[in-house]
């Protein structure tokens, strides 16, 4: 391969580590490595724990915008980008997380809910009406 080759293949790391440099306090630790695999390339970035919120962004918002515009500059060479961003060693939610584990959702049944002449409401579990439609298990909904 040549250089000009890998260079433009290239491009989407050094795009992406140019960008985040901007963004954060501490550009010295920002760290991007390049995966090329079947499926694209998956660039794998990590910061300093204390600029996470800066490239997470509100929502989560930073982070879209910065897949957003990987994908744009993989359009160019011809290649899907994808971008996973590292938690720093040692985070508040990884130790949260691995400590407190979600739990299981718990499946439950349908409630009827209908209305007292007093205006207080009650709860009456609705047996199952196979064949019926859904809305039409639920009758006198407030």
């Amino acid at each position: 391969m040549s250089n000009d080759a890998n260079l433009s293949t290239e491009a989407d790391v050094a795009f992406l580590v140019a960008t985040v440099k901007a963004i954060v306090d501490n550009p010295d630790d920002v760290i991007a490595e390049r995966i090329v695999d079947d499926l694209g390339v998956l660039i794998k970035l990590r910061v300093n724990a204390t600029d996470m919120s800066k490239i997470v962004g509100k929502e989560g918002k930073t982070a879209k915008a910065l897949r957003t515009l990987l994908r744009l500059v993989g359009s160019k060479i011809d290649q899907r980008v994808n971008l996973k961003i590292l938690e720093p060693d040692g985070s508040e939610r990884r130790i949260e997380q691995s400590e407190n584990p979600r739990p299981a959702r718990v499946a439950t049944k349908p409630v009827k809910i209908t209305e007292k002449k007093n205006s207080e409401t009650t709860k009456t579990e609705t047996p199952s009406q196979e064949g019926a439609d859904a809305g039409a298990a639920f009758e006198n909904v407030i």
